[in-house]
């Protein structure tokens, strides 16, 4: 194939976006994006363009394609509005260019590439990890090649969809520096807990587990990558010095898998005097040593999100949590946190089958307890909903009560599958509706007597209202038609970190 026009960087332009984010008004840096965009930044120019910054993206894009010559636009979507967006936005621009070529890499598109090649409007879909494929791809693309050469690659060969071998995963030591100069970073530096300007990075790739409820395992197929300590040091004395950042999300699908590479992270980062916040698993951390602890919290850890999932060992048996996990470590973690200062955000997966509302009672009732413990503890409630596991026996029992996945991209795109993306209310064959009551129920009357000391909006006298509005209702275990309680959270806009962020 011939070269494409060359912009005045000195090569070809490939067009990368980023569709909207469930969190609209707070605005992550799109990593996926510049994940990729590292992998072809010297050889070629990566257009970034993120539809939560521009109005009308695909008129953006199709404005760009005409006038630099582009032939490759590169999106990236996770279910739920994320995926709405790129639907449209993709069959916008595919009626306007039908020969610009679409790639979709990712979460969503690695577990559902035959669904996306069916549709229409993506031509082709790069499994796993991206970043080689995609460059592989692109070159294939504009200097020649068989597709069959391409690693991670989904693509129509006449008739027949082709799933190509997976490439070896890359280390994160070995890719470049994401490319931030194609951006504008202070766009993306947010208000918080953390601090007045915080920004995101990801320190490693894949988690090594393999949990039945997690749509990561088929991604990565129990890796893990890790960037060395050095370069988590670089990356975040770069975020500090060249852009300002005075706190950091740490958004690793498992940051804490090695205790002594958080512990030499923590004392590489002290020095720059910032607030962070990272995901973890609870049996991971209850073994961490009284050291690396000191080293953490003085580093200016303040929260830690980790995946309870359940206040019962049998379901966590099922869920494939792991041998060490059971609910005495999340007890004894929280409890742990209580006395080191740093907040824990534990997720929680209500209404798992065959039995769902006895699994919310069960869940309940442990998290009274885990409240009574560290009262700051942070909750994130959510109802089950199956993922695409080879292995999972969640997904069997569900498969066997009458779920099935949406088969084409217009029904993922449709409200109700919207809906299952949230994880709050999933339509699933096997959830009534009077278990999603109890658990919506029972989460407004838990967050009201225990209002988050996380939202930096909440005030003295709201957080005493709220408590005391609920407290008669916490006490006596009354959690049915909280309609005060509901309406005062919406007055006051009561954050909800499952869809909001913290």
């Amino acid at each position: 194939m011939s070269t494409s026009q060359h912009n005045s960087d000195g090569g070809p332009v490939v067009l990368l976006f980023n569709p909207v984010s469930t969190s609209p008004g707070k605005q992550r840096l799109p990593m996926s994006i510049l994940s990729i965009a590292a992998a072809i930044d010297r050889d070629y120019v990566p257009v970034i363009v993120d539809g939560n910054l521009v109005e009308d993206p695909a008129t953006l894009l199709i404005e760009r394609a005409r006038a630099t010559g582009a032939r490759l636009l590169g999106v990236t979507a996770m279910p739920g509005p994320q995926l709405r967006h790129a639907i449209a936005v993709c069959r916008k621009i595919k009626a306007e260019l039908p020969a610009l070529a679409i790639v979709w890499g990712g979460y969503f598109a690695t577990h559902h590439g035959q669904v996306c090649l069916e549709s229409g409007i993506v031509d082709y879909v790069v499994e796993g990890q991206g970043e080689a494929a995609f460059r592989k791809l692109v070159d294939t693309l504009h200097y020649g090649g068989s597709l069959a050469d391409v690693p991670s690659l989904v693509w129509r060969e006449g008739a027949t969809i082709r799933v190509n071998p997976r490439a070896p995963m890359v280390p994160l030591d070995n890719l470049p520096l994401y490319p931030y100069h194609r951006i504008n970073v202070a766009d993306y530096r947010g208000k918080s807990y953390l601090g007045q300007a915080v920004l995101s990075h990801h320190t490693s790739f894949g988690c090594p587990f393999a949990c039945s409820f997690c749509a990561v395992v088929k991604l990565v197929n129990q890796r893990w990558l890790a960037e060395s300590p050095e370069r988590v040091e670089r990356v975040t004395r770069m975020m500090v010095d060249r852009f300002g950042a005075d706190g950091m999300e740490f958004h690793d699908m498992d940051f804490f898998v090695s205790e002594a590479r958080a512990a030499e992270i923590a004392e590489r980062i002290a020095p720059l005097g910032i607030n962070w916040w990272a995901l973890g698993r609870v049996d991971t951390l209850s073994n961490y040593s009284d050291e690396s602890w000191e080293k953490i919290t003085a580093s200016g850890c303040k929260m830690i999100f980790m995946g309870a999932e359940s206040g019962s060992l049998e379901t966590l048996k099922i869920m494939n949590k792991g041998g060490q996990s059971n609910p005495e470590k999340t007890l004894y973690i929280a409890d742990r946190m209580k006395h080191l200062g740093i907040v824990p955000e534990f997720s929680f997966v209500m209404g798992n089958p065959p039995d769902p509302l006895a699994d919310i009672e069960n869940t309940i009732q442990f998290i009274r307890k885990l409240k009574q413990i560290n009262p700051a503890a942070e909750l994130i409630l959510y109802i089950y909903t199956p993922v695409p596991h080879d292995r999972s026996e969640l997904l069997r029992v569900a498969q066997e009560m009458g779920f099935r996945f949406p088969q084409s991209l217009d029904e993922w795109a449709s409200p109700e599958w919207e809906s299952f993306a949230h994880r709050r209310d999933p339509n699933t064959p096997f959830f009534k509706d009077k278990a999603r009551r109890r658990v919506r129920d029972f989460e407004a009357v838990i967050n009201a007597y225990y209002p988050t000391v996380t939202d930096i909006r909440l005030q003295g006298v709201t957080r005493s209202l709220l408590k005391t509005l609920a407290g008669w209702r916490y006490k006596l275990g009354w959690y049915q038609w909280p309609y005060e309680l509901k309406a005062l959270q919406r007055l006051v806009q009561y954050r909800r970190p499952e869809t909001m962020g913290f």
